[in-house]
């Protein structure tokens, strides 16, 4: 693993374990194991760092959101298959990633760099969203998708600041907003 590499992770776990007023140069490059001089030549501002690790943060949800939008393309699942594949892939990230992923979309709303990546991920929940609806057989997706995405994210950011596991009643919660995209017309 490469300087950077090793610094954008260590970045990602003190965010997650003391949030971003814990990511200081010395505290990064200490958990990271490179010199100071290493972590500024790779981020020249906190701002840089910050965003970079958002990015990689984005980078790898990307991959697993895309992971579940395959799946599921051209299936008809049952919905306590698919409420337990959401859930899946949002807790196959770290618990400190989540935690930093929270941060760092908290942070984004006064940083307009960072908002720029907190939408790349936003569209990548959308695309997998809309894919999860349909094959549940929403005959028209939209409106729900934001819908899905909070309900998702405010069960995970529950469980997050509980500290308990995943809540059963997501599958519930799903089936009714299943239920209300199935009645509405198209």
């Amino acid at each position: 693993m490469s300087a950077r590499e090793r610094i954008l992770g260590a970045t990602l776990t003190l965010i997650g374990e003391q949030g971003i007023g814990g990511v200081t140069n010395r505290a990064v490059a200490a958990a990271a194991g490179v010199s100071l001089g290493s972590l500024t030549y790779h981020f020249p501002s906190q701002p840089d760092l910050l965003r970079e690790a958002l990015l990689l943060f984005v980078s790898r949800e990307v991959q697993r959101l895309e992971g579940l939008a395959e799946g599921l393309e051209g299936t008809t699942p049952e919905l306590e298959a698919v409420a337990a594949a959401v859930q899946a892939v949002v807790q196959s990230a770290s618990r400190n990633e989540q935690l930093a992923q929270m941060e760092l979309y908290l942070h984004a709303s006064r940083d307009p760099e960072l908002r720029a990546v907190a939408a790349r991920a936003y569209a990548a929940y959308d695309h997998a969203a809309r894919t999860v609806l349909v094959a549940l057989g929403i005959p028209d997706p939209e409106p729900l998708v934001p819908a899905l995405i909070a309900l998702v994210d405010g069960f995970e950011l529950r469980r997050l600041a509980l500290d308990v596991p995943a809540d059963p009643a997501l599958v519930d919660a799903l089936a009714a907003l299943v239920r209300a995209g199935r009645a509405t017309p198209a």
